[in-house]
């Protein structure tokens, strides 16, 4: 079946304007999170929307709603299973969780969403910026979506579908439960984190009120995807010491660290182990950001990888580059410092198959066929899950993270809806045999 044809249980159709209505709204909201801010969350802005977020799951009727003093947002749906049901209160509590701020590499302020309406194949000129343009030459998915209604920024911010599209889709599977009294479900936590784009999204994060025994993270791309494997992620940050010295004086003295630096970058591959020159399981390093003077420059560059080993050999080929480099340039130093950032959550979730299998279901039975494919990335599941607390990750919908380019069909964020509630209704049913379940197909 089409990834464009919805296939919701008969009788509980989903309201797809409210879901659209829902996006649109949250796009509007501000929330770039800051990676030089100390705070949680790391930007004010985030407590908008958080805010907002707390209100609805009140109007939505969910117990427990709390928004803590880190911006987090929380709360719970209790189990609703027909009278008598022998399955009362041995269903695990299923949790669901999305991210509400967006990434700090694309202005994400006064964001203005443009609802394309029945896509006619083509271009897609975006209004507010001349040299953005969607095509599906350059973007295949995109030449999939003919017919269905696209949404964008006007291409002068990024459009927030990373993860904004998954917070629609968790609200609206809230407002379908519960305006649909006769589908049963267990238990159900719902967590809104803060900060994920800088790394951050669960150092605040409260297991213990949260309750869940299984949780999602909606927060993929493509229909069909479901990710259980993510790189392995650290940031190392390298700062690169010179000797400043008036420049009218500085013959035989001056060592610029700026060039220093310059030195050790030059020395990275230029064929491999960089984003632009790698895809699927290889691993990458990639300058992030460069800051600094004559005297001190500071240069973070992520690394990446799919396993611990292979991130442990990418830094020591990095710290072996900037002895040498020290060493071509008396007078200067240079200090390398590692940031652990996540693990890749494989390791975890493979102990747990029926979290991965109950999502392959949930996407074959809303029609769709499954597409498993490692993350280029990470998501609040992958530390979720070496927190003790099994997280997959769903797709969402949207397209182009991190960029002026994104987008999001909203027939898309339909079909994530319809996954969530069939995996929920997975649970409901079969979920009492926790790990002794049949996970064959």
């Amino acid at each position: 079946m089409s990834a464009n044809t919805s296939t919701s249980p008969p009788g509980h159709p989903i309201d797809r304007n409210g879901l659209l209505d829902r996006f649109l709204s949250y796009a509007r909201i501000e929330t770039t999170s800051d990676e030089a801010s100390e705070t949680t969350p790391s930007s004010a802005c985030q407590w908008d929307l958080a805010r907002l977020l707390e209100s609805e799951l009140r109007d939505l009727g969910l117990d427990a709603v709390h928004l803590d003093d880190y911006g987090y947002v929380y709360g719970r749906l209790p189990e609703r299973l027909h009278a008598g049901s022998p399955r009362s209160g041995r269903i695990p509590t299923v949790g669901l969780v999305a991210h509400m701020d967006v990434s700090p590499q694309v202005s994400g302020r006064n964001v203005q969403p443009i609802v394309h309406q029945r896509y006619a194949g083509g271009r897609i000129a975006l209004p507010g910026a001349s040299d953005v343009v969607l095509t599906p030459e350059d973007d295949p998915p995109l030449g999939d979506c003919v017919g269905l209604d696209i949404v964008t920024s006007d291409g002068t911010t990024l459009l927030g579908a990373d993860d904004k599209a998954g917070i629609a889709v968790i609200m609206t599977a809230l407002e379908t439960l519960q305006r649909h009294p006769e589908i049963e479900h267990g238990p159900i936590a719902v967590a809104f984190t803060v900060d994920e784009e800088i790394g951050r999204g669960v150092d605040r994060f409260d297991l213990e009120r949260f309750g869940a025994e299984v949780a999602y993270t909606v927060d993929g791309s493509g229909v069909g995807e479901i990710e259980d494997e993510t790189f392995c992620a650290d940031t190392m940050i390298v700062t690169v010491g010179g000797r400043n010295v008036h420049p009218g004086y500085a013959k035989g003295k001056l060592v610029n660290s700026m060039k220093v630096a310059a030195d050790l970058l030059s020395r990275l591959p230029k064929d491999r182990l960089s984003p632009e020159t790698t895809d699927g399981r290889d691993g990458y390093v990639h300058p992030h950001a460069l800051e600094g003077n004559e005297e001190r420059t500071v240069v973070r560059l992520l690394i990446r990888d799919f396993t611990a080993q292979g991130l442990e050999a990418l830094e020591a080929m990095i710290r072996e580059q900037a002895t040498a480099v020290e060493r071509a340039h008396p007078g200067s130093s240079i200090a390398t410092d590692i940031k652990p950032s996540y693990r890749n959550m494989k390791v975890v979730l493979d102990r747990r198959p029926e979290a991965t299998a109950f999502a392959e279901e949930a996407i074959r039975a809303a029609g769709l066929s499954v597409i498993r494919k490692p993350v280029r990335g990470g998501t609040d599941g992958a530390r979720l899950s070496f927190m003790g607390l099994p997280t997959p990750n769903l797709f969402a919908g949207g397209h182009n993270f991190h960029s002026r380019r994104e987008w999001v069909a909203v027939q898309h964020m339909e079909r994530s809806v319809e996954v969530v509630l069939h995996l929920l209704g997975m649970w409901a049913t079969r979920g009492e045999q926790r790990g002794l379940l049949d996970v064959t197909h």
